[in-house]
């Protein structure tokens, strides 16, 4: 199951979106860190379908998670040289110019 929220910061939409069993974790590895923090990622409950709604909409992302990740693979708005692993789960961020 994935979990999206929508931010608003001016201009630019940010979406974040995360595997919902990895809400409340701390990913550590290679110098790297990352915490999913429900504050920021925790929203609905989203499909892939929904999911690659928002990342239409949106101008940048925040993505964490084999399914989101994945997700975003498959719709074209990733490429695979661009996800990073913490601690073996991917991250990807975009930004649309």
């Amino acid at each position: 199951m994935i979990t999206l929220r929508m931010h608003r910061h001016g201009r630019e939409l940010l979406l974040a979106a995360a595997d919902k069993d990895l809400l409340g974790r701390e990913l550590r590895g290679d110098g790297l860190r990352l915490e999913v923090c429900l504050e920021f990622y925790e929203g609905e409950d989203a499909s892939e379908e929904v999911l690659l709604n928002r990342l239409s909409m949106c101008t940048v992302a925040n993505l964490v998670g084999e399914e989101t990740v994945g997700a975003a693979l498959r719709g074209g708005y990733l490429h695979e040289d661009c996800i990073l692993r913490i601690a073996g789960v991917p991250h990807a961020q975009l930004a649309k110019m």
